[in-house]
């Protein structure tokens, strides 16, 4: 499912009802708890968060013309999804969370490299999530970008 939409607030008013409010409440937590430097707005047809050229000129290594990416939401066909580029680059961060998301939610994490799927929008983990956006700043991400991701 993609929304074509220019700015934040409209993609948010092209999501089906019944996630409207927890697509807004993720982004809310995601851009309360980001550190300093991160920027918002619409990349890849996804809400984005992301190091944007004036820290970052060399930008994305896929298309040098985007700004860094980070962190994306998505209301995709049968699931909400959060896409977090540190949890991918960052075992350390991966493992952490992994092991703190049973505390957080009962059922089972679906999650593909970067992805994770939130099929039942009463369980997202937004505390969760927040502790997540809170442990890497724009310096770390750039630093592990560049050491483990970019070629």
């Amino acid at each position: 499912m993609t929304i074509d939409a220019k700015t934040v607030e409209e993609y948010i008013s092209k999501v089906p009802d019944n996630r409207k409010e927890p697509v807004s409440k993720l982004r809310n937590t995601v851009k309360e708890n980001l550190p300093e430097g991160f920027e918002e707005g619409i990349t890849y047809k996804m809400i984005g968060f992301y190091v944007p050229h004036n820290i970052y000129p060399d930008g994305y290594h896929c298309d040098p013309k985007q700004p860094l990416p980070f962190i994306n939401i998505a209301s995709q066909k049968n699931f909400v999804a959060l896409y977090h580029s540190g949890i991918y680059a960052d075992k350390n961060l991966l493992d952490w969370f992994v092991k703190e998301y049973p505390k957080h939610v009962k059922t089972k994490l679906d999650m593909g490299k970067s992805c994770i799927r939130f099929k039942k929008m009463e369980s997202i983990p937004y505390e969760l999530i927040a502790e997540l956006c809170q442990k890497m700043t724009v310096k770390d991400w750039v630093e592990l970008y560049e050491k483990n991701v970019k070629r």
